[in-house]
Parts: structure tokens; C-alpha cells; sequence
């Protein structure tokens, strides 16, 4: 894939010292979605903001499409659709209003046609005419999705797109950005939810005190770091571990009836046939197992704290 997006050790200070970012490097391929995930106060804003030319660099260069976001703002800033977290639009204005004046701010003529596919891929088609102030916060998030993609961008940021938004929008914006995707956009989302990121993004990126920890494949991020668990629900309590089990690493919960074993998906062997035989030949005996893997959001903390 073609990068869209190329950053080259970028850093932001602020006056008083603070390093918000800490040499970035990072390429956007054109037409994936990547999640950007970090804890409050990590860089995410920042690092859109310096992206999208609202903040100056301190360090490095970024280009979008070629275009130098410094030296050719308005060519690169013309690719790029924002919808920020704060609720920044006119509460008097309508729906349609909102679009067509983001169409004319990037030089856009009036495209009736282009203008109602955004507002009904959006379910805000009979809102269309409803002033700002008499819509829910949802809706109004929507509208700032519709007024960032007003002017036919070929990337969309969304900095935490679904704050405030109940679980069946969030899910039907979630429609929306995969068809965003397929038609070709861009899409690079922060989010605090995780469950967002694991459904949607080709990538993953973590992001923490200003510096990009790393940035994977979902799939392979989850095989490479995740780890998996089996739990065999046992017929009778157990009070504690055999010593012929001991090399195991296992754990037994607050019940008793339950033994847990972790291993490492990337592991050729994964101990787990040896190991009950090991049990059988314990005498311990168990009615059922099950496995489950790491989540993202398991994933994402223990990332963060060894940052």
C-alpha cells in the first residue's frame, strides 16, 4: 500500500517544556482505517492537531498526499476531513446549512446530490432542515461527521467519534465508516472505546506519553501479544496444586473448582497435551474446558504499563 499520510520525527513542545510529542514516525496507507489508542494526556489530540495543521511543529515534517502541511497548507488541508471532540458548530444553523458552508469553506460548490448521500448514510435525511439547538447530542456528533466529509475529503480524522453516543448509533456509525473505507477514504479514529478499535481497525496503533509505542496489524498484534487461557472446570475442589504439576505456572480460583493455565499463542507447543495427561495422572478429573484469548483491551493495558 501507498502511504497517504508520512510523518518523519515529529516532536511538539510547549512553552514551559512540556513534550507533548516525542519523535513520531508514522505512514498512513491510503484507504485503511487505523485506531489510535492511549490514555488521557498521551498525544492523541496532539498528534491529529499537528497533522491537520492546527498546532506547529516544534520538530519534523508531516505531508499528506504529497503535500507539505507547513509549506502547501491549504493543498494538504483540502484532503482531510476533521470531526473533533468538542461540539463546534453553529446551534442556530440547520443541518443542510452546516454542509454547505463546510463545501464553501474549502471552495466547494453547492452539490445537492452529494450533500442528502452524506446526510441519509448518516440517518440525518429528515433532519435535514432541523436547526442544531432542537437535535440530540448524537445526532449532533453525526453532524459533525457530515460537515467534516461536506467537502468529498480522501482522509477522515475522528477524534473519539462515539463520546456520548448510545451503542446502536455507535454501531450504525461504525457501518458508516467501513463504507467510508471502501469507497476509498481514509480513516484514522482515536478512541477510548476498545471494543471500537478491535470491531473496525486494520491497524493498531498505542500511543503514550507522547511517543508511539507501536503500530501492528490487529491480527497479528493479537497473536503476537495476546495469550491464551484454558480453564478446566473440575468435577471436585481442589485445595491446591500437586507438586507434579508445579512447572505449569497454574492457578486455581477462589472456589477451587476451576484450574487455569496460560500459554503463548506464538508457542509451537503449547504444553496443554502433556499437561493433562499430567492432571489424568493426578487424578484430578474434569468435566469441561474452554479457552479464550486475550482481548484488545487486555492487551492495550498491559502495553501501557510497561511504558
Amino acid at each position: 500500500m501507498s502511504a497517504i499520510i508520512s510523518i518523519k520525527n515529529l516532536s511538539k513542545t510547549y512553552e514551559g517544556g512540556f513534550q507533548a510529542l516525542k519523535d513520531i514516525n508514522l505512514d498512513i496507507n491510503k484507504g485503511e482505517i487505523i485506531a489510535l489508542l492511549g490514555p488521557n494526556g498521551a498525544g492523541k489530540t496532539t498528534l491529529i492537531s499537528a497533522i491537520c495543521g492546527i498546532i506547529t511543529p516544534t520538530e519534523g515534517t508531516i505531508t499528506v498526499g504529497g503535500h507539505d502541511i507547513q509549506k502547501d497548507y491549504r493543498a494538504a488541508r483540502s484532503m482531510i476531513g476533521l470531526v473533533p471532540q468538542e461540539m463546534l458548530i453553529e446551534t442556530f444553523e440547520s443541518v443542510t446549512g452546516v454542509m454547505e458552508f463546510s463545501r464553501g469553506l474549502f471552495g466547494k460548490g453547492k452539490d445537492s446530490e452529494h450533500v442528502e448521500k452524506v446526510l441519509k448514510s448518516l440517518s440525518l435525511w429528515d433532519k435535514r432542515n432541523n436547526k442544531l439547538m432542537t437535535l440530540s447530542g448524537g445526532m449532533k456528533r453525526r453532524v459533525l461527521i457530515g460537515k467534516a466529509l461536506a467537502h468529498e475529503p480522501d482522509i477522515l480524522f475522528l477524534d473519539e467519534p462515539t463520546a456520548g453516543v448510545d451503542v446502536e448509533l455507535r454501531k450504525e456509525m461504525w457501518n458508516t465508516i467501513r463504507e467510508l473505507r471502501e469507497a476509498g477514504v481514509t480513516v484514522i479514529l482515536t478512541t477510548h472505546y476498545i471494543e471500537e478499535a478491535e470491531e473496525m481497525a486494520d491497524r493498531i496503533g498505542v500511543i503514550d506519553h507522547g511517543e508511539i509505542i507501536l503500530v501492528e496489524d490487529k491480527k497479528s498484534l493479537m497473536q503476537k501479544m495476546g495469550e491464551k487461557n484454558l480453564k478446566l472446570h473440575l468435577k471436585e475442589k481442589l485445595n491446591s496444586i500437586p507438586e507434579s504439576l508445579a512447572n505449569y505456572n497454574l492457578q486455581i480460583n477462589a472456589d477451587g473448582l476451576e484450574l487455569l493455565y496460560s500459554y503463548d499463542v506464538q508457542q509451537e507447543d503449547t504444553g496443554i497435551t502433556a499437561l493433562l495427561d499430567h492432571i489424568e495422572e493426578a487424578g484430578i478429573q474434569y468435566r469441561d474446558l474452554e479457552t479464550k484469548q486475550s482481548s484488545l483491551e487486555e492487551i492495550f493495558v498491559n502495553l501501557v504499563k510497561k511504558s
